[in-house]
C-alpha cells in the first residue's frame, strides 16, 4: 500500500461528498467497486443523484465521461461503435462508441432490449470489445456505473443473471432526509456544485490504486471464511442460482478494496461481512416459492452472515 494512492482516493471521496449530500456510505461503496476494478449498479428512483455521482467521479479523476441513455431501440453498435468505410483509400476504419471512455454512465440500463444489454458482457469482464472479429482494448481505467429503475416500472426489461453477475456492487442512493435535501437546495441556489468541482486525482493514480488493492493481504483463514459464506448459498434450497466463483472473487477483491480504503494492508472478516449484501445479493436468484413468500436475497444473505462465525 502506498500513502499517495490512499491519499488520492480520500481526496476523491471528499470531492464526491461536496456534490452528493448525506450519502457517504453509498459513495464509499461506489469507490470500493472502482478501487477493486469492478463496476457498480445503482438501483433507485429517478432524480436521486445517480447521474450527478457518475459525472462527479469523472471530474474528480480528470477522466473522460460518456453517458448512454438506454432505450428500447438502442442497438449494440450504438454503444460499441463500428467500422465505417473510408472512401479515400477504400479501407474500413473503426469508430469507437461511447463505451470507450474512463467513466461510462449506462443510464436506465433495464430499458434496453436483452440484445443490447448483452453487448456489455464482454467489455465489463474483459475490458475489450470484439467488433467484426477484431478486438479493441477499452480506455483504462474503465468504470461502468449503470442505473436501473425498479423492475415494476413501465417498459423495463429485467437484467439477465449473467449481466447482473458482471457488477461488483449493487447499491442505491435513496431519498435524502430533510436536512440533506435542504443542503441540496442551498448548494444549487445559484449554480450546480458540479460547475465548481475540480480534478483531485488522475487516471494514472486510479490504476495505481487498483494495483495497490491487489497487494492487500488476505489470510487463508479469512479467505476460507469468505468461501464458507458463498458456499452456504449453494447449499440453501431457497436459491435457484447461488454464488458462482466469479461472485466469490468479486467479494474477495471488494474486501481488499475496503481494507485499502480503511488504511489497512490486510483484510478483516468485518470487511467481508460489511460487503456481503451489496456484493452477493444481486447475484442470487430465488426459487419461485421463496420469492412469492416475500423473502428477499438480501435477507437471506444477512441470515447466512449471522449464522457463520468469523475466524478467531
Amino acid at each position: 500500500m502506498t500513502f499517495d494512492s490512499l491519499a488520492a482516493l480520500r481526496r476523491i471521496d471528499e470531492n464526491l461528498n461536496k456534490v452528493i449530500k448525506g450519502k457517504s456510505e453509498t459513495i464509499q461503496l461506489v469507490l470500493t467497486a472502482l478501487a477493486a476494478g469492478g463496476h457498480t449498479l445503482l438501483e433507485d428512483a429517478p432524480g436521486t443523484g445517480k447521474t450527478t455521482l457518475a459525472k462527479a467521479i469523472a471530474l474528480s479523476i480528470g477522466g473522460t465521461f460518456k453517458r448512454i441513455q438506454f432505450t428500447p431501440d438502442l442497438l449494440p453498435a450504438d454503444i460499441l461503435g463500428g467500422n465505417i468505410y473510408n472512401q479515400r483509400d477504400g479501407s474500413m476504419e473503426f469508430h469507437p462508441g461511447p463505451l470507450f471512455a474512463n467513466i461510462v454512465l449506462a443510464d436506465e440500463i433495464n430499458r434496453s432490449s436483452p440484445r443490447t444489454q448483452s453487448a456489455l458482457l464482454e467489455v465489463m469482464s474483459e475490458n475489450q470489445a470484439t467488433i467484426a472479429g477484431q478486438k479493441h482494448v477499452l480506455t483504462q481505467p474503465f468504470f461502468v456505473i449503470a442505473t436501473q429503475n425498479p423492475t415494476d416500472y413501465h417498459g423495463t426489461y429485467p437484467l439477465p443473471e449473467a449481466q447482473l453477475d458482471r457488477f461488483a456492487i449493487r447499491t442505491g442512493l435513496g431519498y435524502p432526509d430533510i436536512d440533506d435535501e435542504m443542503n441540496i437546495l442551498s448548494s444549487q441556489r445559484d449554480r450546480h456544485p458540479l460547475e465548481d468541482l475540480h480534478s483531485v486525482a488522475t487516471t494514472e493514480e486510479i490504476l495505481e490504486i487498483q494495483k495497490a488493492v491487489r497487494e492487500v493481504r488476505v489470510d487463508e483463514s479469512v479467505a476460507r471464511y469468505l468461501l464458507t459464506l458463498t458456499h452456504a448459498t449453494r447449499d440453501d434450497s431457497r436459491f435457484k442460482i447461488a454464488i458462482s466463483p466469479r461472485g466469490s472473487l468479486m467479494l474477495y477483491r471488494a474486501a481488499q478494496a475496503r481494507a485499502f480504503i480503511e488504511g489497512r494492508g490486510y483484510v478483516l472478516p468485518e470487511d467481508i461481512r460489511a460487503l456481503a449484501r451489496p456484493v452477493l445479493a444481486h447475484r442470487l436468484v430465488l426459487e419461485t416459492k421463496t420469492k412469492y413468500a416475500g423473502t428477499t436475497p438480501e435477507e437471506i444473505v444477512a441470515e447466512i452472515v449471522k449464522s457463520v462465525p468469523p475466524p478467531r
